[in-house]
């Protein structure tokens, strides 16, 4: 199974590595079983050429499996000019950045890859509330990661985050939205993903659940998160999403001239005047 953004739904995918070089986050289940290795350089290649066969009207390519910054930058460098030389046609290629791998380039190797046509990066920042993302496992702490994407919009790159609704749980739900909106208005990123936390088995959140030491947030818990952390968000210009299939109430928020409307949505639908998305239809 190959993970992607929703918004990369019509690139091509081309895959690079496989899993997660991190791997230690708690909720996460996306590349259980899969122990993290860089692709063969020349498979790599020969999927390129796949592509220029059988994609010649996609103008959009994303680089997966978890963090393909990781892979070092000589052959980063090479992976790009080959797609600009098989794929012409292609005018975006996109990836997963985590703030670890960043933190591993310079930022003359950043801007060095802005210039071979990687044009945007797909952030996991997740919380920017330092207890949740140190219970959560994830690398770094909030100015670490909020470092880290600056560096990326520095060198050229569109920055796209997510951030997880209901990572804090009942008990640190308020300071976890408070405090992500103001690590995102601080960030400044093209565009906001919320998604909301859904517990797979198999995770370390999900044990933690059956063992009672984390409680869930209901979907109106969900709901109030969603409200405190948008009105927190203060965006010169950009977008914000909790369009995802695991959110109760898909939003597509203009920033900042639509965050008025976004949020008397949000309070149309905590009083039960706007219909949600079932527990039933909700998954990842």
């Amino acid at each position: 199974m190959v993970i992607r953004p929703p918004s990369e739904a019509d690139s091509i995918l081309l895959q690079v590595t496989l899993g997660c070089s991190h791997g230690k986050c708690s909720f996460c289940g996306a590349y259980r079983g899969k122990r993290f290795s860089i692709k063969d350089e020349a498979q790599v290649f020969r999927d390129i050429e796949f592509a220029r066969e059988s994609f010649t009207e996609v103008r959009r390519l994303f680089l997966v499996d978890g963090d393909p910054l990781i892979i070092p930058q000589e052959r980063l460098l090479r992976l790009l000019e080959r797609v600009r030389e098989r794929l012409p046609w292609v005018r975006r290629v996109g990836a997963y950045a985590n703030a670890k791998a960043l933190s591993r380039k310079s930022d003359d190797e950043l801007l060095q890859l802005h210039a071979q046509g990687l044009g945007l990066v797909h952030m996991g920042v997740e919380s920017g509330d330092n207890g949740v993302l140190s219970r959560m496992g994830k690398y770094g702490d909030a100015e670490f990661i909020l470092e880290q994407g600056r560096r990326a919009i520095a060198a050229g790159m569109k920055l796209f985050v997510t951030v997880l609704l209901g990572l804090g749980g009942v008990s640190d739900s308020l300071p976890h939205a408070r405090a992500t909106g103001r690590l995102l208005s601080r960030l400044q990123p093209d565009c906001i993903g919320a998604l909301s936390l859904m517990l797979i088995p198999g995770t370390p959140l999900h044990a933690e659940r059956e063992a009672g030491r984390f409680r869930e947030l209901t979907s109106s818990g969900l709901l109030w998160e969603l409200r405190e952390l948008l009105a927190c968000v203060e965006l010169e210009k950009g977008i914000f999403f909790s369009n995802h299939a695991s959110n109760h109430l898909p939003l597509r928020v203009r920033l900042p001239k639509d965050k008025a409307a976004a949020l008397e949505r949000i309070d149309r639908a905590l009083r039960g005047e706007e219909p949600l998305r079932s527990e039933s239809a909700r998954r990842l």
